[in-house]
């Protein structure tokens, strides 16, 4: 026998008793989508502050890692400097960088190991340098420049300047004589500059506290080589690098 009636399933679509559904009233679906995006807004907006801050410390931090800002106070690199002008100082010129380094920010570790990843150099005779002076200089930053290397001998001698025995040709001073006042301990007598250390003068070397007062100058006092004159704007231009052929001469008979 079959079944004639008609059967009726209700999980079949567009069959059976409908279900209900239930619907979010319109203002309730806005008010709950108005609520979130302000919010996804405001906290978006924190994180690109936060992440801009960030970012300028840490290239703040890398460029005066390397490079540091220096003014001229005085008169005693005349004429190569003028007292006011702005110079960029490489940091860097004269340092190593040494793997323990990194081993040494722990705390609590003593590492006396050493590994050298990159040598920078050592100061060379004609640099220009920012540095801090030994007493009884004044405990504030100089700039001179580089005339004698560990194991050269310096003399000034009728206001001239001799190395190891040669005078020094120094166009870059202006004509100047290089004076030396008798009170001053490293003036009056030849002086021989120790390992790990130069010997400076500034340009004007008539008005110039440098290493014919204060001595040999270690190189762990060194800031610096400068680099970059930036002002005023008229000045602008790299620092020259003095050669000193006669001594180039002499070492090579």
């Amino acid at each position: 026998m079959t079944d004639s009636q008609p059967r009726h399933f209700g999980d079949t679509p567009g069959q059976g008793t409908s279900q209900p559904t239930t619907t979010l009233p319109s203002d309730q679906t806005a008010g709950t989508t108005g609520e979130t995006t302000p919010k996804r807004k405001q906290t978006s907006a924190v994180r690109e502050i936060l992440e801009t801050a960030i970012l300028a410390l840490l290239i703040f931090v890398l460029v005066r890692s390397v490079v540091l800002n220096f003014k001229v106070d005085g008169r005693s690199m005349l004429p190569t400097f003028e007292n006011g002008e702005m110079l960029l100082v490489n940091r860097n010129a004269y340092r190593e960088l040494d793997a323990w380094d990194f081993i040494d920010w722990i705390p609590g570790v003593d590492e006396r190991n050493s590994a050298t990843i990159i040598d920078f150099g050592a100061p060379e005779r004609g640099d220009v340098i920012v540095f801090t002076p030994p007493a009884p200089g004044e405990d504030k930053p100089y700039i001179k420049r580089v005339i004698g290397l560990p194991g050269d001998t310096v003399e000034v001698r009728n206001n001239l300047v001799y190395i190891n025995g040669v005078e020094l040709e120094e166009g870059y001073i202006g004509g100047r004589d290089s004076t030396c006042p008798g009170t001053w301990e490293y003036c009056d007598r030849p002086v021989t500059v120790p390992d790990g250390s130069v010997y400076v003068m500034g340009d004007n070397r008539t008005n110039s506290e440098d290493s014919r007062y204060f001595g040999p100058v270690p190189e762990e006092n060194i800031i610096g080589k400068a680099w970059i004159v930036y002002w005023p704007s008229d000045a602008w231009g790299t620092v020259e690098h003095e050669e000193y052929p006669e001594l180039d001469a002499q070492a090579a008979n």
